[in-house]
């Protein structure tokens, strides 16, 4: 089945978009939708890594989840119901700004997610098989290739298959965050009556300008991907009442998913043992000794009986979890490049469709062979760290993911006033105010990301990054700034690409021979 446009498309649009359109397949329904955004949202990876900063991390992720969840989420179901095309946020972008604005913002959008798959995914999923199943003990080299090459194509193989088939991953994934989420919950409430607790006063939760900083990228890094599901929009059976009704209902689960772990790890564990990578798992290791097994001097857990049990199915939700998570951002990005190529916004090779799967195969595959060398060139300059690959990969992601919203967030008014004609099921109110407040938060956090502490001692004792000194704030800078620049030039060099497709359109000419086929 194929899919007709809801909203107007420019009248520039190639012939080779109407082309791939063709091979699209509607096999995304509601329910679909609301496990794709639990899924998207929902990310295991970062919950140790806001739980390192203490009590106040509670109290920034509450704050956050008022002053920008729920605007983006108010934003995304406006654009996502008004504008349903598949592509999504580069439809939007390139839309409202042109499709310069549009290459640039969705090179960045794309490239965040193999990088994280291949890099803090991939780590995070080694982290939780070695806690459960290697006692703790570091794989080999051989043996870490072959375990993380093995997920990252498992992966990107998911993304391939037919949506009919791959949906299915990311229901998967939401019902494993159900059932690990629930558990360690459950059962920080258990080893808190047989243990004790950490306590908290009130003071811990107050919340500081530098907690703020070293918080609100990471805590919007998990807060944003409402706009994923827009990126199969062809795909959807019924886009305009089924993207608010999933918006809506993922934003409330999504805050009590990260809420409740966050708070246990807090209560289970004393604050200078939470590591940004083993937090978690540390936690539900210490917490699953109720169900057997003990916790030493040294603070060590040991599961035994029916807690390594538990233990060894909690590790599999986990790996279950980051993976779904690395799929369903593929699944999304990729058909947001795809787009993009059959636009005349990047290379016009990338933007086809296959026939036989329906799918972006040769973005998932260039996601791919960028995960895997993205996996080794890290695996490899951190001289196999894991600690050093998941915080250096996981900063990169963060960055980049952030600035490609500031092309979708400021898209709503000016798409507004450029289509007003649109058909809106759901209006967002306050356009300009949300889109301001939203770009303003989205800027600012960019900005600590390259530079900590800017504005206010940057670099200093407050704001430095793990394993970084006040001395080498200059080399920091450049190992954020010059990837980000980097990614803005490929996505005007893929822009550039797409010319060809651009002039075919404006001349009316067909696609190239051979263009729409599969290759």
């Amino acid at each position: 089945m194929t899919a007709a446009p809801l909203a107007p498309e420019p009248v520039d649009s190639p012939a080779a978009a109407q082309v791939e359109r063709q091979k699209l397949r509607k096999h995304f329904g509601r329910f679909d939708i609301l496990f794709f955004l639990l899924c998207t949202i929902v990310g295991v990876d970062t919950i140790g890594a806001v739980a390192k900063n203490g009590a106040e991390a509670f109290t920034w992720l509450i704050v956050l989840a008022v002053v920008f969840f729920v605007p983006s989420a108010l934003l995304i179901a406006e654009l996502g119901a008004a504008f349903p095309d598949e592509g999504g946020p580069y439809i939007w972008t390139s839309r409202a700004f042109g499709r310069l604005a549009g290459a640039v913002n969705n090179f960045l959008y794309w490239i965040t997610n193999p990088v994280w798959l291949g890099g803090t995914l991939a780590v995070s999923a080694v982290t939780a098989y070695t806690t459960f199943f290697n006692d703790g003990k570091d794989l080999s080299t051989p043996a870490f290739y072959v375990f993380t090459v093995v997920f990252v194509w498992v992966g990107v193989l998911a993304a391939i298959l037919s949506f009919d088939v791959g949906k299915w991953i990311p229901t998967i994934g939401a019902w494993s965050r159900f059932v690990l989420l629930g558990l360690f919950t459950v059962t920080v409430v258990v080893y808190g009556i047989k243990h004790g607790l950490h306590g908290f006063g009130l003071g811990d939760f107050s919340p500081t300008y530098a907690g703020f900083v070293g918080l609100v990228p990471v805590l919007m890094f998990n807060y944003v991907g409402f706009e994923l599901p827009n990126t199969a929009g062809d795909e959807m059976t019924d886009p305009q009442k089924d993207i608010p009704y999933g918006i809506f209902r993922s934003a409330v689960l999504s805050v009590l998913l990260y809420a409740l772990p966050i708070l246990g790890i807090l209560l289970v564990l004393p604050v200078k043992a939470i590591t940004g990578l083993g937090g978690f798992v540390d936690a539900i290791r210490q917490v699953f000794t109720v169900y057997g097994g003990h916790v030493g001097a040294d603070g060590t857990a040991t599961l035994s009986g029916f807690g390594t049990v538990l233990g060894d199915l909690a590790g599999i939700m986990f790996i279950l979890t980051v993976l779904s998570s690395g799929v369903t951002w593929i699944m999304g990005s990729d058909r947001a490049l795809a787009v993009s190529g059959y636009d005349g916004a990047a290379p016009r090779f990338l933007g086809v469709i296959s026939s036989r799967f329906g799918t972006p195969v040769r973005v998932n595959i260039l996601s791919g062979l960028v995960s895997t060398g993205v996996l080794i060139l890290a695996h490899q300059l951190t001289n196999g760290s894991a600690a050093k690959l998941f915080g250096a990969v996981l900063g990169l992601a963060v960055s980049t993911t952030l600035v490609s919203y500031l092309g979708i967030f400021p898209a709503l008014p000016f798409l507004r006033r450029k289509h007003p004609d649109a058909p809106r099921p759901y209006k967002a109110p306050f356009p300009w105010v949300i889109s301001t407040v939203l770009t303003l938060l989205i800027l600012f956090a960019s900005v600590q990301l390259v530079a900590p502490g800017a504005g206010d001692h940057w670099f200093g004792a407050d704001y430095a990054p793990d394993g970084w000194t006040h001395a080498e704030r200059g080399k920091y800078l450049l190992t954020e700034l010059v990837p980000l620049v980097g990614f803005m030039l490929l996505g005007v060099l893929f822009w550039a690409l797409g010319r060809p497709t651009r002039t075919a359109a404006a001349t009316g000419a067909s696609p190239a021979p051979g263009a729409g086929h599969d290759g």
